[in-house]
């Protein structure tokens, strides 16, 4: 028998153990809406007034769920990019090659159909405002997989959210004040566009994941105060206050979106759906939950999911049965009656629930981090030291169940082994990692620090990669580089963003491409403060950062093929080189020669 059949085979006994099944009938609505998804970064299931917090207000938040559904029982992977890879794709991030944060790992598979493309192909504009991390260099970039308009950043966490450098379809630009604030005037932009034009929305927001910066005017109301609801002695008190300030200013740019739409006369035809992307980044007020971000336990995977469409779904109503971030590609695109391939999902429809009749699904959903596999059906979870819980009266699980359900136990057992063989992370791992140049639709190009190695004594500015930059350049043997996977032939503007200090003039910079090098030398110094620590409401892990200064390379041909793309500082002035942050491709067009 084989994977997929043995899976299809155990989920039905898994069924017949655990649950029970309805059938309704399909109604679906017909008028195209506009679709809107709002992903929070690092948000837990407890993080909202409506799950019970009583040390935080977010009625825009709550106020979709009442005035359209919850899922009670809605699931997420335990960290970033794995989640949204299955929001983009339908698919488990297992399948897409997604297995790290940072490094390539990031990176779902090429030729992959993203719900953006599902939208764009029946005509909506499609845009994406806040933080991607799913692969920065095309095809991996936001604009090539679906969506006509990117503004944000393409990594895993970012280091000054207060009008920091961030990017606009691949071309550098300056943010304009706290960025989820900024984030969301994009999208009330965007709305103000398609005013005849159907359109699809993602506005992934940076939020509430670290460094935990935010405006006063939300901190205030925490600062000086101790919480109502503490639930453990290993919480950070200091760092609940920021996160909750955080969520609070999501939710009054909830508000500023929602009220958009009402003004546009948008609100009733619009799906807006809400949800985060894991559980909650340090140990808070979850409802209960074992587990926080990076666990596969409940409270690492489980989030609120909200949804209102004022056109169709009914005020108030919950869904029982057990959903997942695959589930939201193949939902929304019935909701909104356009063709998708549905062969190719793990995700299911569950448009029958949500407009109709609850289908409680016959079902079980995996998570997966850093070699632990939990399963849930729809009563029970088994976690990824195979111990088994009935999530009904156990949400905290604590008591083990295993010895009195050993059936259901090694059912889902054999299940799990079936799906990690189908998943088969080992071989992913095991892939050397070329980063992409030179794709023939794209003009813009960055190769950053983050995905770069380094040799001799140059180090990064902190171990975590996504916002580091690279210092300590004091040898003329050193160098840094990047595995190279070059598409096609091309002539390409090199721009160098670096910092250098007024001792340290004249050092000079080699870019080696396979048989062709750009050479140049610093004219100018450039020696900004690190910022971040003025804002941070809690001591960072992250690296703080600084402005770069642009230095233009040159011209520099690219060939065909998989190579090592290496800067070299042949001479160095004085004790130390230059900072280096990135390199900007900039495609030229043949007219242009």
């Amino acid at each position: 028998m084989n994977i997929l059949k043995k899976i299809t085979v155990l989920s039905a006994v898994i069924w017949t153990l655990s649950s029970c099944h309805n059938e309704p009938k399909k109604q679906i609505e017909t008028v195209p809406p506009n679709v809107i998804i709002i992903l929070t970064d690092d948000q837990g299931w407890g993080d909202l007034s409506s799950t019970g917090n009583s040390n935080i207000a977010t009625p825009n938040i709550d106020g979709i769920a009442a005035n359209g559904l919850k899922f009670n029982n809605f699931f997420v992977q335990p960290v970033c990019s794995p989640t949204r890879a299955e929001l983009l794709t339908g698919i488990y991030h297992t399948r897409l090659g997604v297995y790290s944060t940072s490094e390539g790992g990031e990176r779902m598979k090429l030729g992959v159909e993203t719900i953006a493309d599902v939208f764009q192909n029946s005509g909506y504009a499609t845009a994406a405002y806040g933080k991607w991390h799913n692969g920065m260099q095309p095809p991996y970039h936001p604009n090539n997989r679906g969506f006509q308009d990117f503004y944000g950043f393409c990594s895993g966490h970012w280091g000054n959210y207060f009008s920091p450098t961030l990017e606009h379809n691949g071309e550098l630009v300056k943010g304009n004040g706290f960025l989820a604030d900024d984030l969301v005037t994009r999208a009330i932009d965007f709305i103000k566009a398609n005013k005849e034009t159907p359109f699809f929305l993602y506005l992934p927001l940076n939020t509430p994941h670290s460094p935990m910066q935010v405006p006063d005017s939300f901190y205030k109301k925490f600062a000086n105060t101790s919480l109502k609801l503490k639930t453990s002695e290993d919480e950070d008190e200091l760092f609940t206050k920021a996160a909750l300030a955080m969520v609070e200013n999501i939710d009054y740019n909830v508000g500023r979106l929602l009220d958009q739409l009402k003004k546009e006369n948008k609100l009733e035809n619009t799906i807006v759906v809400f949800l985060s992307d894991n559980g909650p980044n340090s140990v808070r007020y979850n409802g209960g939950l074992r587990g926080i971000k990076g666990s596969t336990d409940e409270g690492g995977v489980k989030t609120v999911c909200y949804m209102q469409w004022p056109n169709s779904i009914s005020k108030k109503k919950t869904v029982n049965t057990i959903a997942s971030g695959i589930d939201i590609l193949p939902t929304l695109a019935t909701l909104a009656n356009i063709p998708y391939n549905t062969k190719a999902l793990d995700g299911r429809d569950l448009s029958k629930s949500i407009l109709k009749t609850e289908e409680i699904e016959n079902r079980v959903l995996f998570n997966y981090w850093n070699g632990g596999t939990s399963v849930r059906t729809q009563d029970f979870r088994l976690d990824h030291e195979n111990r088994l819980y009935n999530m009904h009266t156990d949400i905290e699980q604590q008591n083990d169940i295993s010895d009195s359900h050993q059936q259901l136990k090694d059912s889902l057992i054999n299940l799990k082994e079936a799906w990690f063989t189908l998943a088969n992370l080992k071989e992913a791992k095991q892939q050397k990692v070329h980063f992409t140049l030179g794709f023939p639709e794209a003009k813009y190009t960055q190769l950053p620090a983050r995905d770069a190695n380094a040799t001799g004594q140059i180090k990064r500015s902190n171990k975590w990669p996504n916002d580091s930059f690279y210092t300590n350049w004091v040898s003329e043997k050193d160098s840094i580089f990047w595995p190279v996977k070059v598409l096609e032939d091309g002539k390409f503007k090199v721009v160098l963003y670096y910092t250098c200090k007024a001792a340290n003039i004249g050092t000079t910079l080699k870019l080696i491409a396979e048989n062709n090098e750009l050479e140049n030398a610093v004219t100018e110094s450039f020696d900004p403060p690190l910022v971040g620590m003025e804002q941070d409401k809690h001591p960072r892990k992250e690296s703080y950062v600084k402005d770069f200064k642009a230095l233009p390379m040159g011209q520099l041909n690219l060939e065909k093929g998989e190579y090592n793309l290496t800067l070299k500082s042949p001479k160095i002035v004085g004790k130390q080189g230059i900072d280096f942050r990135l390199l900007q491709f900039i495609k030229v067009e043949e007219n242009n020669y």
